[in-house]
């Protein structure tokens, strides 16, 4: 299947930090493929780096974002809710690079010496960042609870900050395990800039709750669903697949409560496992050999208040292609699935490089969009074809129009 996508789509920018999983490539395709269906309000309940919700305001949609991570309400509250344009920001963006730097809690729990080249440091331990970037850190951040006049305001100057910072780090993409040696990028200054603010009038809406506790009371006419899905190699340790582990250090930045922290990684104790995971991410299987994902997986469709789903799901996810395609029959509702092949994501690319945990899918990546007609008549389904996509292959066309 070739896929002509409106020019406007390729040139869309979004914005977000390293993040396993991340949407960034098969955007314009996405949105190509929801604007036949004509919807006007769309809810991004798993929003992440808020790349996607980014990419629907900009398209034109009213845009609800949810995420149970502090620093997604954040990024959302910047991208989404903020109404101040980019010339009012520059001037307080530069006071807070010009700040000189000092030690405080973040440098003593995350910045790290030079030591020519090594960034493991006296105490045995490797560190994100550099005491150079770590001070501006500390000065800046204190430095944004004085001057943010508002919350949103304050969420814009986090977010600038948080994806300053992201561009020092010297890590493998996530925040559980740090390079021995120093990444060329932890030399640099960090430096914040400006975010790409989308200004609008439309009632845009951002939530921080437990999905099933939303889809309750907020009623769309399409749910985009990406849910951390979690490994799917068997072997990987399940403590080593929940996002809140992943990203600790953005939680801590958003709330600058100086945490109790525990581990090799100097991880905030509050996002273990056993506390801050999500049935999405469970690593388990029920009485019947089915993974619990996917009792979640069925249970948020069927209570999701919308003319459409948009599922999103990677195959290098704990469910399986076959296994979501029966709950799909089941629903008996019209479901088109599209396949698209794309170059790994940052956390795949990871493996390979550190040859841990090489998973079943053979260095292939597979992104699958199941779009699920719930207003349409139940029947009995057969089955359901796949159409493909090659995304490196998109063809920008100024009309397309598509038939599901």
């Amino acid at each position: 299947m070739v896929l002509e996508v409106n020019l406007a789509f390729f040139l869309m920018e979004t914005q977000g930090i390293k993040y396993t999983g991340s949407k960034r490539e098969i955007l314009p395709a996405l949105l190509e493929l929801i604007k036949p269906l004509n919807v006007k309000t769309v809810l991004d309940g798993f929003s992440g780096t808020t790349r996607v919700s980014q990419a629907l305001k900009q398209g034109g949609y009213t845009v609800y974002a949810n995420d149970i991570a502090d620093w997604s309400e954040v990024f959302g509250e910047c991208y989404l809710l903020n109404k101040k344009p980019a010339n009012y920001y520059l001037p307080i963006i530069e006071h807070l690079n010009k700040i000189p730097g000092k030690y405080g809690w973040f440098s003593e729990n995350y910045g790290g010496e030079p030591n020519g080249g090594s960034a493991i440091q006296k105490d045995g331990r490797k560190r994100i960042w550099q005491l150079h970037n770590t001070k501006k850190l500390d000065a800046i951040r204190e430095e944004i609870d004085k001057i943010a006049r508002d919350r949103i305001e304050k969420s814009v100057l986090l977010t600038s900050l948080i994806i300053a910072m992201d561009k020092v780090d010297s890590s493998v993409g996530h925040q559980v395990s740090y390079l021995k040696k120093w990444a060329p990028r932890a030399y640099n200054t960090m430096k914040m800039e400006v975010p790409h603010l989308i200004i609008d009038d439309r009632p845009h809406g951002v939530y921080q709750k437990d999905i099933f506790d939303l889809v309750n009371n907020i009623e769309v006419d399409l749910a985009y669903y990406d849910p951390p899905y979690g490994s799917s190699n068997e072997l990987m340790p399940p403590s080593r697949v929940r996002y809140a582990s992943y990203y600790h250090i953005w939680k801590t930045i958003c709330l600058n409560d100086k945490p109790k922290l525990v581990g090799v990684a100097n991880r905030r104790e509050d996002v273990g496992d056993t506390i801050s995971g999500s049935i999405f991410e469970e690593f388990r299987k029920n009485e019947d050999g089915q993974y619990l994902v996917i009792e979640a997986i069925e249970r948020l469709i069927k209570n999701t208040q919308a003319k459409y789903v948009v599922l999103s799901y990677n195959n290098n996810g704990r469910a399986t292609l076959h296994a979501i395609k029966e709950i799909l029959k089941n629903l008996k509702k019209k479901v088109s699935i599209i396949e698209m092949d794309y170059k790994k994501n940052v956390m795949a690319t990871i493996t390979r490089t550190t040859n841990e945990w090489i998973n079943e899918t053979n260095g292939i990546n597979k992104e699958y969009l199941f779009i699920i007609h719930k207003n349409g008549k139940t029947e009995a389904m057969p089955e359901i074809k796949i159409e493909k996509i090659d995304i490196r292959n998109l063809i920008p066309a100024k009309q397309q129009r598509l038939v599901f």
